[in-house]
């Protein structure tokens, strides 16, 4: 059998062109026919004949009840390298389809089942298609005649020139983040304007409706605000808050606070937290919750804050930070400790039990 150029060889007879191959290199395919599944021992493979493809030398194995007992009950697949076009031990890269083939005549793969680009090390059996369809599935199938069935390999070796010149291509690091980052702070193409806290904040809508399921019902349900030109006014939030949440929902990611707005970072991550918990931004609340620093100061806050928005691991948190009794006691004395006793009863009673220690 014989790869050379774009014809196929099979059984002494052309078949025809191999397809054109999605990438640069030597492309064939050989069909490869399984008679007597039912009479096969279990673990004995059948063997295609040797196939070259730009002086590569391969075999196709068939495991018609599986390579191994890991596998069994499938119809497991491999390539096996025997020889490098080279004369060197290197690996070879090729990308590999199989598929079943109902009448060898016509050569029209029925289905792909598979498709990888792979690396072969001389001597060596790849493991990539082990599982490559159950045996009973296939007995069932249209593929399966006679006690046989036809699979077809294409393979197409990879030029080597072509991997090292497109190994020293360099992918720029994706700009997208600042991209929409700049879409908001520039507000072309806004449609949507917000009135916040005395302040104006131009957005797109469908970025909105993108990142946010209560925005997307907002803007475009049934709870649609107004037309596009409207304005939409939220009286419930500081605008500093909105920015930020605005800034998580164009950049991905929390706002970075200068030195001297350190201190009212906790205050500002526990409001947004609250809007993320609104506007259902799943991963801004992970993330303010992931940052809020637990401390005597803002223990009680906090707590409270994970009662009323479903904070299970920011409870958990607190109560492991009261497990300490001197933390405990500190706690006790300030004045939000007495706000949550008087507004959380029960969450003061969950908290004795999960801090105090049973008897």
């Amino acid at each position: 059998m014989s790869f050379a150029g774009l014809s196929v060889i099979a059984d002494g007879k052309i078949l025809s062109k191999a397809a054109s191959p999605a990438i640069a290199g030597t492309s064939g395919y050989h069909l490869l026919v399984v008679e007597g599944l039912s009479r096969t021992p279990a673990g004995e493979p059948f063997l295609s004949r040797c196939i070259t493809v730009g002086g590569t030398h391969l075999h196709i194995l068939c495991y018609p009840n599986g390579n191994n007992t890991d596998n069994a009950g499938f119809i497991s697949l491999s390539i096996f390298l025997r020889k490098v076009a080279t004369g060197t031990e290197e690996p070879v890269k090729a990308q590999v389809e199989f598929s079943f083939v109902d009448e060898t005549e016509k050569q029209e793969p029925a289905r792909i089942h598979a498709s990888r680009v792979l690396e072969f090390q001389l001597w060596e059996e790849t493991e990539e298609f082990h599982k490559f369809v159950r045996r009973d599935v296939l007995e069932k199938s249209k593929h399966f005649k006679d006690d046989s069935f036809t699979i077809r390999c294409d393979i197409v070796v990879v030029d080597p020139i072509c991997v090292d010149t497109l190994a020293s291509i360099v992918v720029p690091p994706s700009d997208m983040q600042r991209n929409f980052n700049d879409l908001l702070i520039a507000g072309e193409g806004a449609d949507v304007t917000f009135q916040v806290g005395g302040e104006t904040f131009a957005a797109h809508r469908c970025v909105l409706a993108a990142r946010s399921t209560v925005f997307k019902a907002a803007l475009f349900g049934h709870m649609k605000e107004g037309t596009s030109s409207a304005v939409v006014q939220i009286d419930d939030m500081d605008a500093a808050v909105f920015k930020a949440m605005l800034g998580f929902i164009y950049g991905d990611s929390l706002p970075v606070p200068r030195t001297d707005e350190n201190e009212g970072e906790g205050v500002l991550l526990q409001h947004l937290l609250v809007a993320a918990d609104r506007y259902d931004l799943r991963r801004l609340r992970a993330m303010c919750e992931k940052k809020l620093h637990i401390e005597v100061g803002t223990l009680t806050s906090i707590l409270a804050l994970a009662e009323q928005h479903g904070c299970v691991w920011l409870k958990k948190a607190s109560y492991e930070f009261l497990r300490s009794p001197p933390n405990l006691r500190a706690v006790v004395e300030t004045e939000g400790f007495e706000h949550l006793c008087s507004s959380c009863p029960t969450l003061m009673k969950d908290m004795l039990l999960g801090v105090l220690p049973p008897n």
